[in-house]
């Protein structure tokens, strides 16, 4: 079998690795982005750690931190894969290169060996005159003038195959070099997991004495939530029946706007630089007594830097700024028919009114008793969203 067909064979039999190579710059990426998001949760917790009213907020991060953790070790985990699945490719490509050079220098050899029959230029010339007419001869001295080139070819071509099995395997090398620092990072890993299981178990233990004290405080941040949400909805249904009112005027909602919204589902970004999500969307259980129910989330809370600016993350029109009890400052911005709501800001920058562009500043986070944390909400009219399924995954 000729070696340029062998070559352009074994060249789309190493499509896959150039996928599993893909793969393998995809992991690493998510990597990254899980480990920042490990490296801000360590920066947070040093900050709450002298401050014993912190204690749930860094409970809420060490769990995070446990659940970016355990993601970290899967993506190492997938990784491993990759590159163990690259090694097996690259050990058979050097195996189909191996007997593909194997074949040659047979074929070389038998090649020489016929050259070497035909050494002495008095042969050549004996075989071309011995011809029975000037076709035969012709084609003998083609034969003859073939071998010569052929042999310069395939000498070529094996020298080609050796330096092709010599990059592979040197290729296979890096390849185990990089699975086994993946291994031994997967480990390193893994007993960091441990120690943030165990010190999250020390701060449930410790939160769980103050019971009664927790239960106060829980009793509170329900009035504080039902009041928010029962203005928000008040809110929402004020604009709702405005636009409904001004359609009818023949003052039309900005559909454009709307569907331009809805189009981006998924891809918003996020209404601060740095941050994790520590409350969900939705009901959830207490973190520390889980017999206890919490108030429904209409939105999401995001753990963030002190004194972190906040980014409307849509063009819109800010409808409302107000303050309420626990959530200090709130801005609610338009977006046709979409809304967006940013709590717990110190100071705001906008007034009700006004028009923004996506990355307008909003204001910044305000600094309480759980740290900074930024409440978020995403409505559709008066359908409630989570934000996490619009916005840009982390």
């Amino acid at each position: 079998m000729h070696l340029r067909y062998l070559l352009r064979l074994v060249f789309f039999l190493c499509l896959p690795m150039i996928g599993w190579a893909q793969d393998v710059s995809n992991q690493t990426a998510r990597k990254k982005k899980i480990e920042e998001e490990i490296q801000f949760i360590d920066r947070e917790l040093e900050n709450n750690r002298n401050q014993q009213s912190r204690q749930l907020n860094s409970l809420n991060l060490t769990q995070k931190k446990i659940e970016s953790r355990k993601a970290l070790i899967q993506e190492i985990e997938n990784e491993i894969k990759a590159f163990n699945q690259q090694i097996k490719d690259c050990n058979q490509d050097i195996q189909r290169l191996q007997n593909k050079l194997d074949t040659l220098q047979h074929y070389y050899e038998d090649m020489i060996l016929k050259a070497y029959k035909h050494r002495d230029t008095r042969i050549w010339f004996m075989y071309l005159f011995s011809s029975q007419d000037l076709s035969q001869g012709y084609r003998r001295w083609a034969y003859l003038k073939s071998l010569n080139n052929t042999i310069r070819q395939e000498a070529e071509e094996i020298r080609n195959t050796e330096a092709r099995i010599q990059k592979e395997k040197t290729k296979l090398a890096d390849l185990k070099g990089k699975s086994e620092q993946s291994k031994r990072t997967q480990e390193s890993e893994q007993a960091k997991l441990k120690q943030e299981e165990k010190s999250a178990q020390a701060t449930l233990k410790s939160l769980q004495k103050k019971e009664k004290s927790y239960k106060k405080q829980l009793n509170t941040k329900k009035k504080e939530v039902e009041q928010l949400n029962k203005e928000i909805e008040r809110i929402l249904a004020e604009a709702v029946k405005t636009q409904k009112s001004e359609e009818k005027k023949g003052i039309q909602i900005d559909h454009a706007l709307s569907g331009q919204f809805g189009k981006n589902k998924g891809k918003l970004p996020w209404p601060v630089n740095q941050g994790v999500v520590v409350e969900k969307f939705g009901q959830h259980n207490h973190p520390v007594f889980k017999h206890i129910k919490l108030p429904f989330n209409n939105g999401i809370n995001v753990s963030t830097q002190k004194d972190a600016d906040v980014y409307v993350i849509f063009d819109g029109v800010v409808k409302q700024v107000l303050v309420m009890p626990g959530y200090n400052q709130c801005v609610l911005v338009q977006h046709g028919e979409y809304f967006t709501f940013y709590c717990k800001l110190k100071r705001v920058s906008v007034k009700s009114g006004d028009k923004v562009s996506l990355g307008t500043p909003l204001g910044q986070v305000d600094e309480g008793e759980d740290g900074s944390i930024l409440h978020f909400q995403l409505w559709k009219g008066t359908d409630k969203q989570n934000p996490e399924h619009w916005l840009q995954k982390k």
